[in-house]
């Protein structure tokens, strides 16, 4: 069998890692997971984590980070498709509950209170609804507060809600309903 050259067994071996270690977080929390279950699951070793992630927390950063990532890849934003938008998290939390879950301990261990993270990533997020607002096609309001509302909303049947999670093993016609509902309230939400 042909050896990968080291650039790409290098990109190969961080991705198992990531892999490894988000399902390890998302099940066990920060303080739960243990490097040993993740090397063996990434089939690595100690000195190969490490030198890609410095520490058990450069590693859960890392792998939020990765997770975010794939989040904003399906489901690009869309200030003026909020409805939409909205739709797609919930579609994507189907797919990918371990973000949720990832969030769930980050808020947990590290920030129990306030803004979980200043991002930079929000700042353009947040000018969109802005210019959509000042269009008049959605309504006033502080951005920040009406993100984290959509936000809210969006992940009301995900792994962070208190009440019900749903899974992709459902129905369609379950998460059919429910979008229906999230893109319609959303709507209303918006209103001018």
């Amino acid at each position: 069998m042909p050896r990968l050259p080291s650039t790409a067994r290098g990109t190969a071996t961080s991705r198992r890692i990531l892999d490894a270690a988000a399902e390890e977080f998302a099940e066990r929390g920060i303080a739960g997971a243990r490097v040993d279950r993740i090397i063996a699951a990434a089939q690595t070793n100690k000195a190969q984590l490490y030198g890609y992630y410095g520490s058990k927390d450069g590693l859960f950063d890392a792998v939020v980070a990765d997770r975010t990532d794939r989040l904003l890849a399906n489901v690009p934003f869309d200030a003026a498709d909020l409805p939409g938008w909205a739709v797609g998290v919930y579609d994507e939390n189907l797919r990918h509950p371990d973000l949720v879950r990832l969030i769930a301990w980050l808020r947990l261990e590290r920030r129990p209170e306030g803004r979980l993270a200043d991002s930079p990533r929000d700042e353009p997020k947040l000018k969109a609804i802005t210019a959509v607002q000042a269009a008049g096609h959605i309504r006033a309001g502080d951005p920040f507060d009406l993100f984290n509302l959509v936000l809210a909303m969006a992940l009301a049947w995900s792994p962070a809600s208190g009440f019900y999670t749903a899974t992709e093993a459902e129905p369609e016609a379950d998460h059919e309903r429910r979008r229906v509902l999230l893109r319609d309230s959303v709507r209303r939400l918006l209103a001018p």
